[in-house]
């Protein structure tokens, strides 16, 4: 191994103070029964209850535990992105912190990503405890992102997942673009993408944080932007220059086509309306300004792509362990 640690498992969390100490402790089991080398990265997405005394106490209890809090709540977005800068191990495991994910599914995990070479390994939950209300809208955005992404998983919003640690060093996950993992990972070259059926458990405590319809309207909005982003966020002008050189032909054709019956009309002595009076014309002025504009948009995309940063800027009140 290149590094003393086997395998990190990250869990962001938000008001999970119910669950913590049971998770940790079935995750100790595992990890000690199979005897890897690990630790477990708890990262508190600005909880309004005990679960930061939890994680300080759990660190304090055992060395593998390590603990990052969060000022706010930013997303589990935001709190995976800040687990895999912080983790050191060869294989890294994602998983919620809410019991629905069982820490015996690791082993399994880890030997898809070190004896069979994959880069990623998603859990797909096959047989789900969940309400109507998210699984519907679950198997809507799995087709989608099926058909967009040309990666065939049954479950790409699963929280169990297994990374290969270049994955997790290599790709940035922001806004609420957590859903679409699998895909970020194949835009940016890692293309053995596995899959693996886990078991799903009933929630033993609490509520689920996030509702159908918002579920259902931000996902496909995020479906839309990763798709974007993956694709020109590097060449914005090979998006916008297209669009508005199309808009811009197509508004000079126009254009031509409404001279040259001018012309015509005028050589033929034949009384036509006025090109200013023709919808015509107000139509071609339309697309030609859209193109200029389209382009300008493109130009812009390229000088913010030559001076972005990927800085993050989340506000990190205290880490333990770390």
């Amino acid at each position: 191994m290149s590094t003393a640690v086997q395998i990190s498992i990250v869990v962001p969390l938000y008001n999970e103070d119910e669950s913590l100490r049971e998770l940790e402790a079935w995750i100790r089991r595992v990890m000690e029964e199979h005897a890897y080398t690990y630790e477990v990265i708890l990262v508190d997405d600005g909880s309004k209850d005990n679960s930061w005394k939890l994680v300080q106490a759990l660190s304090k209890e055992n060395p593998n535990v390590k603990g990052i809090r969060f000022r706010r709540n930013y997303g589990k977005s935001a709190a995976l992105h800040m687990g895999f800068e912080q983790c050191k191990g060869d294989v890294v495991i994602t998983m919620d912190a809410d019991m629905q994910d069982s820490p015996d599914e690791i082993p399994g995990l880890y030997k898809m990503i070190t004896e069979e070479g994959y880069d990623l390994v998603s859990g797909w939950k096959k047989h789900r405890h969940d309400p109507l209300s998210k699984t519907i809208p679950t198997k809507l955005f799995n087709g989608m992102t099926r058909l967009l992404s040309g990666i065939k998983l049954n479950d790409f919003n699963c929280g169990l997942k297994a990374y290969n640690s270049d994955v997790v060093k290599t790709i940035e996950v922001y806004g609420e673009m957590h859903r679409y993992i699998p895909v970020i990972a194949k835009w940016n070259g890692f293309s053995k993408i596995g899959e693996k059926v886990v078991q799903h458990r009933a929630r033993k405590y609490g509520v689920t944080k996030f509702g159908g319809l918002e579920r259902f309207i931000f996902g496909f909005l995020d479906l839309l932007s990763i798709t974007f982003v993956s694709k020109f966020s590097k060449r914005p002008m090979h998006f916008f220059g297209t669009l508005g050189t199309l808009f811009f032909v197509a508004g000079m054709g126009i254009t031509t086509y409404l001279i040259g019956m001018k012309w015509y009309h005028l050589a033929h002595n034949i009384v036509a309306r006025d090109v200013v009076n023709n919808t015509w014309f107000y139509l071609a002025l339309s697309f030609a300004v859209i193109g200029v504009q389209l382009f300008l948009a493109g130009f812009l995309g390229e000088i913010a792509t030559m001076h972005s940063s990927k800085k993050s800027d989340y506000s990190v009140a205290e880490k333990v362990g770390l």
